[in-house]
């Protein structure tokens, strides 16, 4: 075959890397606008949780919920068009669905919304808008390739995708890693390498351009393994995968009580409102919390202003996120992480036991609350490794990511994308598939005894719409079966009567399946002939006859997984 028809091609890495280096350049767009807005508002590029200072405190609640109404007048419209198109405009939907492109008015007056969000102080991150339009970009960039080129529109707005989010965060393997665990379910690896080039490419690009450094600074410290260190990660973990469920949970609530707020613009604005009531007891929880996670790691809090800041952080967050916001999830659960392994940070150096340089404990509840709500350990593992620089934490992350996922997963919480819950409910009926036997799935067939008439065979044929009636002895154990194509051409060419008994045209030597096989060997029973119907035994050696197993009934079970 022709090279282009597959995912993994040449053409296809060297289509990746403009689609990264376009990446790189719409998330740093979106950036500058949020700057140049925040300039606007508050004649400074600071940070938010130190530019809201600007104003008095009781215009924080007036500022955040006027950017709230704002964004709700873009976003409604964005869903009229959608509603009206009858499109998803999610990337994660698009690549799911298989549709041909990103659709683009939609997403930019998503982004627009997002901007004014965020610009005033919506407690959301800038992530989810900035990879939406990365992904917009791939899908631009993928229309306009040669029709020879034999690439999906869906694989180059992965690669855009992945090379946003890695831009976002300086993390080309962990941004690669999420789009193949969320988009893909991580079961196609030639997708992955593309994805890889991307966003390799998206990161140097940011080098280029100055923004070389870690994003948080913590390459200069190291982990200290020991027993009471790793019972603590350990700790750490479970708290995590509690936390982050009922993070999800509580986010849920928020989104059904905003919900009853109609009026987008009203909606987003009283989430806006909330949002800066929060804010007056601390500005810290405004933003995405990226200059809180580095004051955290700095020390400058103590554990009560670090248990005030997780919770008004939950609050503000679920407000946000409930009213509709337009952001993304990613470095608020950074921060809601950061503050619960900083809080154990702070209880171990009280209780003189595993105590880490460096405020460690902080980047593994980073990590934690991220693979908790993302469920995708892979990617929240590797994330914090590529944001810290530090290869020591790989150890722990990988035991406090799992152990937050198993928790979070076993609490049957919702996730942060619809997606991942498609993926596993895939993966649970593969599984099933694999292990469920024929035993469940027999029906009853209809059975006469060797001496019976042809005619009674036709008429039983005729009342169960079945073209094969199956023969068993008096004890019931299975003898073959008789075909009504076959009595019927027997007839005909008078080689029997209608009175003859079923034995005469009988097949001893139909194919057959045993009730303890599982779904997926009469799956391949069933490639090995042209048959509806396979008769079900109960074992070689007796071969009592039970049922009988259709090919409908597997392709059902099978269509929940294919």
């Amino acid at each position: 075959m022709k090279e282009g028809k597959f995912v993994l091609s040449w053409t296809t890495l060297l289509i990746a890397i403009p689609v990264g280096c376009a990446g790189a350049m719409v998330t740093l767009g979106f950036r500058h606008t949020i700057e140049w807005l925040n300039r606007l508002l508050f004649g400074t590029t600071d940070d938010i949780t130190q530019a809201m200072h600007v104003w008095p405190w009781f215009l924080w609640p007036v500022i955040v919920g006027a950017g709230g109404v704002v964004a709700g007048f873009f976003l409604r419209y964005a869903v009229a068009l959608e509603k009206k198109q009858r499109v998803s405009t999610d990337y994660l939907a698009v690549l799911n669905a298989r549709l041909d492109a990103v659709p683009t008015r939609t997403s930019l007056f998503r982004a627009f919304s997002s901007i004014a969000s965020i610009a005033s102080g919506a407690s959301i991150g800038k992530e989810g808008p900035m990879v939406q339009l990365s992904a917009l970009c791939g899908s631009i960039i993928a229309r306009c390739l040669p029709v020879r080129i034999y690439l999906k529109n869906g694989d180059v707005v992965a690669m855009a995708a992945a090379a946003g989010l890695a831009s976002v965060y300086h993390a080309p393997l962990a941004s690669a890693i999420f789009v193949a665990e969320v988009a893909f379910g991580i079961s196609a690896l030639q997708r992955l390498i593309p994805l890889v080039i991307a966003s390799g490419t998206s990161v140097m690009t940011m080098w280029l351009l100055g923004y070389r450094s870690a994003l948080y600074p913590l390459a200069d410290v190291r982990f200290d393994v020991s027993v009471s260190s790793i019972l603590m990660v350990i700790v750490i973990g479970l708290v995590c995968g509690l936390t982050g469920a009922g993070f999800i949970t509580l986010a849920g609530y928020s989104k059904k009580q905003f919900s009853r707020i109609r009026s987008l613009p009203l909606r987003l604005g009283a989430g806006g409102v909330a949002v800066g009531l929060l804010a007056i007891c601390s500005t810290d929880i405004l933003g995405n919390g990226y200059e809180v996670i580095i004051n955290i790691f700095s020390g400058h809090y103590l554990f009560p202003g670090l248990l005030m800041l997780l919770v008004l952080k939950l609050l503000a967050t679920c407000c946000s996120a409930g009213s509709s916001a337009v952001g993304g999830m990613f470095t608020p659960s950074l921060l809601i992480g950061a503050l619960v392994g900083a809080m154990f940070s702070l209880l171990a150096t009280h209780w003189g036991i595993a105590s880490q340089q460096g405020w460690l404990y902080a980047a593994m509840g980073m990590a934690a609350v991220l693979a908790a709500i993302s469920q995708a350990p892979l990617m929240a593992m590797l994330m914090v490794l590529e944001m810290t620089l530090n290869s020591s934490l790989l150890f722990p992350l990988m035991i406090s990511t799992v152990l937050a996922t198993m928790v979070a997963y076993r609490l049957q919480s919702a996730v942060t994308y619809p997606l991942i819950s498609t993926h596993f409910n895939r993966a649970e009926a593969r599984y099933d598939f694999d292990n469920t036997t024929i035993a469940e799935l027999i029906i009853p067939g209809a059975a006469l005894l060797p001496d019976a008439s042809v005619g009674d065979a036709l008429a039983i044929s005729s009342l169960k719409r079945e073209r094969y009636v199956y023969v068993i002895n008096e004890s019931g154990r299975f003898l073959g079966v008789v075909s009504v194509h076959e009595i019927a051409a027997s007839v005909l060419s008078q080689k029997i009567t209608t009175d003859s008994p079923v034995r005469a045209v009988m097949d001893n030597d139909f194919p057959t399946i045993c009730q303890d096989k599982s779904l997926r060997e009469g799956w391949e029973a069933f490639s090995q002939v042209t048959l509806e119907r396979l008769p079900v035994l109960s074992d070689d050696s007796e071969r009592y006859f039970l049922g009988a197993l259709t090919k409908t009934s597997l392709i059902r079970k099978a269509g929940a997984f294919i």
